[in-house]
């Protein structure tokens, strides 16, 4: 970009390239932008100044509200001038010949940043942009690979561009940024599973890198089996909680529909209401207990898919680790052998053959490791997929039948409740009818009387009591639904 420029005088931005900016920005809404003759530049909220032969950034502060900004495709040298923008999301500060990171302090709302063709050879200074989810920094002077980690402290970002910086031409470069930002989705424009699974086909591996997967792979082998035993062992509470039938085995949700119904003992006291509440609860607490028995099967079965999961996730690592193992104990042993033989060595030139082919076995047990980290990999992934494949069945089919059973075929819980609300309703309003024409043949309790004054005030009562148990009902099968779903 600075030989385009050569022959233009450079800006510095000023009043009035922002006001023909937001004047190109707005045309339609100038009317609503403008008090006066003057611009309110408190309600712009985007601002393009490309291509306008940017060297210095100034005269930003008005723009305070500014949630996107152009400047891209400049001369620009350094991030300056910006600390005002606090509302920042989208910063484009591409095609320029800025060198230094800077300047970015105040801009902690910032999700889009693009540094894109630059001159910067270090990354830095961004420790305060913990809403970034999209750097582009390709086409720049990055040479030191290393200086990836320091985007470890970006919890949020998740696409990265670092293509066109000297050091993407190492051969561990994808693996390398991959491997210490375990949260990115896209790097270079490709999704990440993609160019690691790819890159992972690649032969020539430092050794160093298998080396560091060896504890881990042991580890595994020795914590699974204590791991999976350990969550078998759950108390009863645990399983039914578990299972997601908790407080099914009983009456206890059955109860729980009058814990907050203070209308529901007035109601009980008039004629009839006893009788009808006598087979209510016992077909409600049977619906349940079928429910209950259903989740605890389907409990079993998840418990069986997940134990199975962990047997075969310790047989694959236990058998890639013995393998693994083989491979390294075979070389070391030629290695010393070797090695033996050079120190004995009676001349220089077979020392150097020696010496050759020793790096030729070290290359040789790098593709070997590679080969058999490739396969555990590929297993891996397909016992992960076949796990989820499991799982995607036995919880759809739960929650599908718990919609199904839960109420429970033709006697459901919903059902069972409208019947008792629609029973209960025809004795209040009997009830009222006899009151109003003085025909009850007992003396109701004063509060119960209350309830008889006219027929809104019995209807807004037993209306009340129903939709207090509907809601309990409906949140207990939310609630089971939505733990299997978590689950």
């Amino acid at each position: 970009m600075s030989q385009f420029y050569n022959d233009v005088e450079p800006n510095i931005i000023d009043d009035q390239m922002v006001l023909k900016a937001v004047e190109k920005t707005y045309p339609e809404d100038l009317g609503d932008l403008a008090q006066g003759e003057n611009i309110n530049f408190k309600d712009v909220t985007e601002l393009q100044l490309s291509f306008k032969s940017i060297l210095q950034i100034d005269n930003l502060w008005q723009l305070e509200n500014l949630t996107k900004l152009q400047l891209d495709n400049n001369v620009i040298e350094k991030i300056e001038a910006l600390e005002s923008l606090v509302h920042l999301v989208w910063l484009d500060l591409s095609f320029n010949n800025i060198e230094v990171i800077e300047g970015l302090d105040t801009l902690v709302k910032l999700q889009d940043l693009s540094l894109y063709s630059n001159r910067i050879s270090k990354i830095e200074n961004m420790d305060t942009l913990q809403e970034l989810q999209i750097f582009s920094i390709g086409k720049n002077n990055l040479t030191n690979l290393e200086n990836v980690v320091y985007l470890r402290r970006l919890k949020s970002l998740r696409t990265l561009n670092l293509s066109g910086n000297p050091f993407c031409d190492d051969k561990q470069y994808t693996l390398f940024v991959v491997a210490h930002l375990p949260n990115l989705v896209y790097l270079d424009f490709k999704l990440v599973r993609d160019t690691t699974v790819r890159f992972l086909q690649f032969p020539a591996w430092e050794i160093r890198q298998q080396l560091l997967t060896e504890p881990f792979l042991c580890w595994c082998a020795s914590n699974i089996p204590a791991l999976r035993a350990g969550s078998l062992q759950k108390s009863s509470s645990q399983k039914h909680t578990t299972a997601f039938v908790e407080h099914l085995n009983g009456s206890f949700l059955f109860d729980s529909l009058y814990e907050e119904d203070t209308e529901a003992a007035k109601l009980a006291s008039l004629p009839g209401v006893g009788d009808l509440l006598q087979a209510y609860p016992s077909w409600f607490v049977s619906v349940c207990g079928n429910l209950y028995n259903y989740g605890l099967q389907e409990y079993e079965k998840r418990e069986a898919e997940v134990s199975d999961f962990y047997k075969k996730l310790h047989e694959i690592l236990l058998a890639s680790q013995e393998e693994s193992k083989k491979a390294m104990f075979d070389f070391e042993i030629r290695n010393k052998q070797r090695l033996d033989e050079i120190h004995h060595a009676r001349s220089y030139d077979v020392a150097e053959s020696k010496r050759a082919e020793c790096q030729e076995d070290i290359l040789q047990l790098s593709d070997t490791l590679m080969t058999l980290e490739v396969l555990l990999s590929n297993e891996l992934e397909e016992l992960l997929q076949g796990f989820k494949r499991s799982i995607d069945v036995i919880t759809s089919t739960f929650m599908e039948n718990v919609k199904e059973i839960y109420p429970f075929h033709s006697i459901q819980c919903r059902d069972l409740e409208n019947q008792h609300h629609e029973k209960l309703m025809e004795i209040a309003l009997t009830t009222l009818e006899k009151s109003l024409k003085g025909e009850l043949e007992e003396d109701l309790p004063a509060d119960v009387q209350t309830l008889l004054v006219d027929k809104n005030t019995i209807v807004n009562a037993v209306n009340m009591s129903h939709s207090i148990r509907l809601r309990k009902i409906d949140k207990r099968e939310s609630d089971m639904l939505c733990n299997t779903y978590h689950w």
